[in-house]
């Protein structure tokens, strides 16, 4: 654990004196891409964070929005990566993934009742790419499963680019009266620390500076002491305890990214105060040093500021719950300061250390733009291609792992355009993904495009957007094509959230996603999740099914020119649609063939438009009278009663029947 050149003559400059072993060790860590974001703060700058909804936008352990508007209901919500633990470890890896971002969500004081995962592999021919499906896919089942939060939704995407590097991406949303809302700021010196949860061990050392650099090819055997390992059935309990401990303490944070040594220091920084932390006290399953108590980033831990009187009742709660706590410090002036034994290891600006880190001025190349490929052709065998094609193909071998189910509030649950909540009668749509196929081949449009495709997933539910997270997945951005890559991507993500009128609230940047055996960076994956509120949670379903009649008009809407009018489209989805689905990868001909269920369709479809996969369009069953607004409306056929798709292009028509849509869909399935 070195610091370059440059980052040591700032420190030494700083301190007036060389740092020790440990401090430099600590200057490592939190000034690294993961937790510093050195590259990416000039970009994240411009992007839009306030709205009349946004109680707490970015900067926090997660953002908090309101949901209801008199602050009965408040929704914190984040986004997390967890790429490279999850090629070296893929069950650890994506497994601690989810804890995290749960805790996240649990240190703003929120019960969290959601989570969606969007996740990204290599090649799915590839026997090594399925082996990190399999164990990404259990590590989220089990972890998310034993907690008792439910997976509702997210995006599987497969892709060559991600052979030697997946992607997994988990968002988590909490529930809380915004009197309940937990903040990191340090409030008062003289409060108390304490930690609670699971001892520290050696597992996560250097996990943050492990984050920031390109998977190497023996990554596997070498790096797996920087991955955690987690405990499910003890952030179960933390998760009880912390939503009764929260009406006892002024300020709360997880250990994630740096261990105690990032969460004290970042609380301290966000409440302009300091901490001195007893390294001694610290509740231990095996014998560290001073360094390794710092950065431990072992799971199921909790830091809160608590006020003297409050520390006996606080500790009586974890011990009820059967979990350790130990009083590690105290909030004091500026200084982060830690002892251990007779000795004081780390003594620095709490402010330097948490929010110091120089911003990178990284050359920028301006990306060579083509035009998104289609895969198949306008026949029978074209559809049959599409349908079967990993990233149309039915996920249900995913999601069926997942509890969907538990705390009874999913109304609609994955395998839609959006999962959908009952919250006291009003619905919150959930939806997250990227087609990076898009964004590689066209950055500044691609990451427009990943915006109103998942405000349209949304629409076509009824529901209006509220916010946005993202997780910002790219290469090395010291490369000049990857860092114009990721400037144009988060640009045109920016414009989108403009002209949606939708608060980018927060989320995560992930960069350095590269592995030295393959030798390329993935596609640019700036992933988004957005919360949508919906009148009512009685959402269209995207299945055509047998409450929708025969003979009803077929129309598709495009709001593709004009983003904003998805707005309008939500609220005459909501009030007039039978059935609705949005257009997305592959295409009006993937669309039409998952609406095919007890009922059929029939379709006439411009041979240009059969695999678009332009996003902002919408499929919908119902009166054309009901979708009349500023998006276009185009009759394009009819539903059935014969459970046949019918498509008709360029005057050829062509059939599909259920039973060879589902065999064609279960491709995914039939090899796992």
């Amino acid at each position: 654990m070195e610091l370059s050149d440059g980052d040591y003559a700032l420190v030494e400059e700083e301190l007036g004196r060389p740092p020790n072993r440990v401090e430099e060790a600590l200057f490592v860590n939190l000034w690294s891409e993961h937790c510093a974001y050195r590259s990416s703060r000039p970009a994240l700058a411009d992007l839009p964070t306030d709205a009349e909804q946004v109680v707490i936008g970015p900067g926090d352990d997660a953002a908090v929005v309101e949901f209801d508007g008199d602050g009965d209901h408040v929704l914190a919500v984040g986004m997390e990566s967890h790429n490279h633990p999850s090629y070296v470890d893929p069950y650890d890896g994506a497994a601690t993934g989810v804890g995290g971002i749960v805790r996240d969500i649990l240190s703003m004081g929120a019960r969290p009742i959601a989570l969606l995962d969007t996740i990204y592999f290599g090649e799915f021919e590839r026997e090594k790419s399925r082996y990190l499906f399999e164990g990404v896919v259990e590590g989220i089942g089990d972890y998310g499963n034993s907690i008792g939060v439910p997976n509702v939704g997210g995006q599987t995407y497969f892709d060559e680019s991600y052979n030697g590097n997946p992607l997994v991406n988990v968002t988590c949303v909490g529930l809380a009266r915004e009197d309940e809302i937990l903040t990191a700021d340090l409030q008062e010196e003289g409060n108390t620390l304490v930690l609670v949860g699971n001892a520290s061990g050696r597992d996560g050392l250097g996990g943050a500076s492990f984050a920031s650099e390109d998977l190497s090819e023996d990554a596997e055997s070498e790096d797996r002491p920087a991955v955690q390992v987690g405990d499910p059935y003890t952030e179960k309990l933390l998760i009880d305890a912390t939503l009764e401990i929260r009406d006892h303490v002024e300020a709360a944070r997880d250990l994630g990214a740096a261990g105690l040594s990032g969460a004290s220091s970042e609380m301290a920084a966000k409440g302009d105060k300091g901490v001195r932390l007893d390294l001694d006290a610290v509740h231990l399953r095996e014998p560290l040093n001073a360094l390794e108590i710092l950065l431990s980033e072992s799971q199921e831990r909790m830091l809160f500021e608590v006020r003297p009187e409050n520390v006996e009742r606080v500790r009586e709660i974890a011990e009820r719950y059967d979990l350790e706590s130990s009083v590690v410090g105290e909030v004091t002036d500026d200084r982060f300061v830690a002892e251990y034994g007779d000795e004081t290891v780390v003594d620095l600006p709490a402010e330097f250390l948490a929010d110091g880190a120089p911003v990178h001025d990284l050359d920028r190349d301006e990306p060579d733009e083509r035009e998104p490929p289609t895969h198949y052709e306008t026949t029978h065998e074209g559809v049959v291609d599409a349908l079967s094609d990993p990233n149309n193909a039915s996920k249900e071998w995913v999601y069926r792992q997942y509890d969907h189910e538990v705390q009874t509030r999913t109304v609609v649950k994955p395998g839609d355009d959006a999962a959908v909540l009952d919250v006291d009668g009003k619905g919150l749509a959930l939806s997250a993904g990227c087609d990076s196929e898009r964004v590689s081949a066209r950055p500044y449009t691609g990451g427009y495009e990943t915006v109103v495709e998942n405000v349209a997933n949304l629409a076509a539910k009824g529901a209006r957007p509220i916010a946005l997270v993202n997780c910002l997945n790219f290469g090395n951005p010291e490369r000049a094509e990857i860092y114009g890559e990721f400037r144009d991507a988060v640009e045109g993500m920016g414009d989108a959230a403009e002209d949606l009128d939708v608060p980018v609230v927060g989320g995560n940047v992930s960069l350095y996603n590269e592995s030295e055996e393959f030798g390329t960076a993935v596609n640019p994956t700036p992933s988004v999740a957005v919360l949508g509120v919906a009148e009512s949670p009685d959402a269209p379903r995207a299945a055509l099914d047998s409450d929708v009649d025969a003979d009803s008009t077929l129309l598709l809407l495009d709001a593709a020119d004009e983003p904003s009018a998805l707005a309008e489209m939500a609220d005459d989805i909501a009030a007039n649609a039978e059935a609705a689905h949005d257009v997305s990868t592959g295409g009006l001909a993937v669309a039409l063939a998952e609406m095919v269920d007890a009922s059929g369709v029939s379709a006439t479809v411009k041979e240009d438009a059969l695999f678009d996969a332009t996003p902002g369009r919408v499929v919908v069953a119902g009166d054309e009278s009901g979708f009349d607004g500023a998006y276009e409306a185009e009759r394009i056929g009819e539903t059935t009663d014969n459970a046949t798709l019918t498509l008709n292009v360029g005057g050829e028509t062509f059939e599909l029947t259920k039973d060879e849509i589902d065999e064609a869909r279960s491709s995914l399935e039939d090899v796992m």
